[in-house]
């Protein structure tokens, strides 16, 4: 399997940048890591392991990315209006930066799915719902899509333009709104054991379907926790179905 690493100094987020492709052909997939973690973790953890048939194939051609989350949500030391000033950031590092290097490989046309994990669901989620008219889908494992716990009350436009189960409700453009509505690629996948949470993923379902945008609602059975030999289960499982064709 082909593997390539490169970063540069991102002017977005002021910092280094990593990032690593896997595959030589293929659809064209971003990963967002979970919590604080970096762009090797689905490495680290198997998750490209269990999807490598599909790269090896020619079917998928995976990026995986840092995030930035120890620095704006998970970071406890910093206001709120920080944490979501990184956030817009980073919503700028992926679409000025991640996106052009993605087409330049995939070809200009290409519309990437997301996947993530997790705070990579939300990150992954954010992104597509954000840019629908430049990704094509997600795949959002065991997620939360409402940020305002981590915020303190705080609110602003960051906080509005990041937070899906806000933005979304509200969402009555005749731009997104109709092309969201004619979306083939959104999975929201949670389990239903230790520490998953499946009614925010219940909610999230719930506006998608107040605003008509077709998506598959995923909940896996009460023995699947929120943790990697599942999420190894799920992401093949649902890439496999897109790329069936």
């Amino acid at each position: 399997m082909r593997r390539d690493v490169t970063s540069w100094y991102s002017s977005n987020l002021n910092m280094d940048m990593p990032l690593v492709a896997y595959g030589h052909s293929g659809y064209p997939l971003l990963m967002f890591p979970t919590a604080a973690a970096d762009y090797l973790e689905y490495e680290r953890f198997h998750l490209v392991e269990a999807i490598k048939p599909l790269i090896e194939a020619g079917k998928i051609r995976a990026y995986s990315i840092n995030s930035v989350n120890k620095y704006s949500l998970l970071n406890r030391e910093s206001h709120p209006s920080w944490k979501v000033e990184m956030l817009s950031r980073y919503d700028r590092y992926v679409i000025d930066e991640v996106l052009p290097l993605i087409k330049n490989e995939c070809g200009d046309d290409s519309r990437p799915l997301t996947t993530g994990a997790s705070l990579g669901a939300f990150l992954s989620a954010n992104t597509y719902f954000k840019h629908s008219d430049l990704f094509r889908g997600t795949i959002a494992m065991s997620g939360s899509y409402d940020i305002y716990n981590y915020l303190e009350s705080y609110y602003d436009d960051n906080v509005y333009f990041n937070n899906p189960m806000m933005y979304l409700k509200n969402l009555n453009d005749d731009y997104h709104l109709p092309r969201l509505q004619k979306a083939d690629a959104i999975v929201i996948v949670s389990g239903q054991g230790s520490y998953e949470a499946p009614d925010r993923s219940r909610e999230l379902s719930g506006v998608l379907h107040q605003k008509g945008i077709p998506h598959r609602l995923e909940l896996w059975g009460h023995d699947v926790n929120h943790d990697w030999p599942w999420w190894r289960k799920m992401l093949p499982h649902y890439l496999g179905l897109m790329t069936a064709n």
